[in-house]
């Protein structure tokens, strides 16, 4: 059993790693576990630098959590301008790799609203009347009527982090350029 742990308690996070991990991993038997962990940046970060740092943080609060996991994933949304889009990051034992999601405008009345201090998970309730929608299909649920939805966007954002640590192709280049024999950087396969 590979032990998996998400930097979250978001429903809509952790099924995207979930689904991510099942895809990347085929048919290993994974315990995927989220916990709660602060960000240590706003609630609403409001750049692409504050959202990458708020995943890292997550992920560092992550791994000292759970030290002996096989795999720590950090996911944080955030917004850039009028774009919305998320951090994720995953790490081995061994390796680390980054990845961001597809992003989205918003309209100027919620990037409006943004800047003066306001959340975008509780503005999009207020909009859509959905409870709690950033753990459900979240703000790009909303916006494309369904046809993507919060965790349907971060699982392909996460796949490219997870690939990576996976892949042969990395773990060739990386002896390659440092000319060390190193073994392969992740053992789920």
């Amino acid at each position: 059993m590979y032990h998996v742990v998400v930097a979250t308690r978001n429903p809509a996070k952790i099924l995207a790693v979930t689904e991510a991990c099942k895809a990347v991993f085929h048919d290993k038997l994974i315990d995927v576990e989220g916990i709660d962990v602060a960000s240590g940046v706003s609630a609403q970060p409001l750049t692409d630098r504050e959202t990458w740092q708020g995943a890292d943080n997550r992920l560092s609060a992550a791994k000292q959590a759970h030290p002996n996991a096989m795999l720590w994933v950090s996911i944080e949304a955030g917004i850039e301008k009028n774009q919305a889009f998320a951090w994720i990051i995953a790490e081995s034992p061994t390796q680390r790799s980054e990845s961001r999601s597809a992003s989205f405008m918003l309209p100027d009345s919620l990037v409006t609203a943004l800047q003066e201090g306001a959340e975008l998970g509780p503005l999009m309730s207020t909009l859509t009347g959905i409870d709690n929608i950033k753990h459900k299909g979240g703000a790009i649920g909303a916006i494309t009527s369904g046809l993507l939805t919060r965790s349907s966007v971060y699982q392909q954002a996460i796949i490219l982090a997870l690939s990576p640590l996976v892949h042969p192709f990395y773990a060739e280049a990386a002896q390659q350029a440092s000319g060390v024999i190193q073994e392969r950087p992740i053992l789920i396969r």
